[in-house]
């Protein structure tokens, strides 16, 4: 893949696409994450409730599987040839992205 195709938002959506830029420009790990704060902050109360409700091993659980999943997807962008940057972008706007599509 291309250096200047890498890292723009034709690659890398995220939950709350008003962050992103208009058009394909290359974009920072501060924008993807500032668009996916709803998610972030939607899962750090979950993870917070499980671990005050049932115990802090059930928290750990939930910030494995988000390790685990971003793990995979980093590895999944990297094998289809993106750069190390774009593949820790889209591994992180990727995990909020589909981990709220039920909400």
């Amino acid at each position: 893949m291309k250096a200047e195709y890498c890292s723009t938002r034709n690659h890398i959506t995220v939950w709350h696409d008003r962050a992103l830029p208009s058009g394909p420009e290359q974009i920072g790990l501060w924008t993807v994450l500032r668009g996916s704060l709803l998610p972030i902050l939607v899962w750090s109360a979950i993870a917070c409730a499980a671990y005050v409700v049932y115990n802090p091993l059930a928290g750990m659980v939930l910030g494995r599987i988000f390790a685990l999943f971003f793990c995979l997807g980093f590895g999944l962008r990297r094998r289809a040839g993106h750069s190390v940057r774009c593949s820790m972008q889209g591994a992180v706007g990727g995990l909020f992205d589909k981990s709220m599509a039920g909400f």
